[in-house]
């Protein structure tokens, strides 16, 4: 029991320091926007710049050991699901804010919920049903209430900001599906890559000033690369439902951060949606 206990604390302070490590997105992919980048080439540079790092730690740790269908597999979901994941999240950015396309993005619990048990039979006791309600009511009223941008309400930023929530879901799954059989940094090297390779066809290689190219490589190392090491350490010790709950801490800090970095503010609904959502993190953490 001690040992569990243990290896639930120690999945859960990797996905704390992922989720802080992904709330810095929304504000720093705004400052590469202000610098007139669009967000295909935001995306693309992430998954190049985290592609490439991830790929050197493989190499460095032993190297590449994919092949046949698994290689295939991972292939194909880089190119897919992790290049609409990243490319639908900056647009949606972009066009409602930094804020609400992250909360919006945590829709993925409630999908991760449906599909872990469908897929791994995974029990989905009173505390995850309750925590996935909180998280899903908090949400949904952020939505409501209009975006954090101010101004009239981009359909298109909202859209993307739900589609990348539910094609983000499918990730806790594919992950935990492979943990046992490759390392962390391989199975990102090898979907990341691929990702930025169908994004270098919508990107735009022009003049990068060196504001965006310092937001860039904050962007690829910490809110990509040592992120997505620390998830994928945490998927090691937790269940696809209790990382996908415990990393809504990221729309609440990123909010937070859009509000003092960006004058991005919500109203009185989408605050008490923010914390709906600490309210399912709290309500999982303090049953264990």
């Amino acid at each position: 029991m001690l040992m569990k206990n243990r290896g639930f604390w120690v999945g859960s302070a990797y996905c704390v320091l992922a989720a802080l490590a992904w709330a810095i997105i929304g504000p720093v992919s705004r400052v590469c926007f202000a610098e007139g980048m669009d967000p295909a080439s935001v995306a693309f540079w992430r998954m190049a710049i985290s592609g490439l790092c991830f790929l050197a730690h493989a190499v460095l740790r032993g190297g590449l050991h994919a092949r046949g269908r698994d290689l295939v597999s991972m292939v194909l979901f880089g190119a897919v699901n992790v290049s609409l994941v990243i490319l639908s999240l900056q647009i949606s950015i972009q066009k409602s804010g930094g804020a609400i396309a992250i909360i919006l993005m945590f829709t993925a619990p409630a999908w991760v919920a449906f599909f872990s048990r469908l897929l791994f039979h995974e029990a989905i006791n009173t505390v995850k049903v309750t925590a996935l309600a909180l998280a899903m009511a908090g949400t949904s009223l952020v939505c409501l209430s209009g975006g954090s941008l101010g101004g009239e309400v981009s359909y298109i930023g909202i859209g993307c900001g739900l589609l990348s929530g539910f094609t983000y879901a499918f990730q806790f799954l594919f992950f935990t599906w492979y943990k046992d059989r490759y390392s962390t940094q391989e199975l990102f090297a090898v979907t990341f890559l691929p990702a930025a390779f169908v994004l270098s066809f919508f990107a735009e290689f022009t003049g990068i000033s060196p504001a965006a190219a310092g937001a860039l490589l904050v962007l690829s190392v910490v809110s990509t690369y040592v992120s997505y090491f620390w998830y994928g350490q945490s998927l090691r010790y937790l269940s696809p439902v209790q990382a996908a709950i415990l990393g809504n801490l990221e729309p609440v800090v990123s909010t937070l951060l859009c509000w003092w970095l960006w004058n991005e503010n919500f109203s009185l609904i989408g605050w008490v949606g923010c914390a709906l959502v600490i309210g399912s993190v709290l309500l999982l953490t303090l049953k264990k």
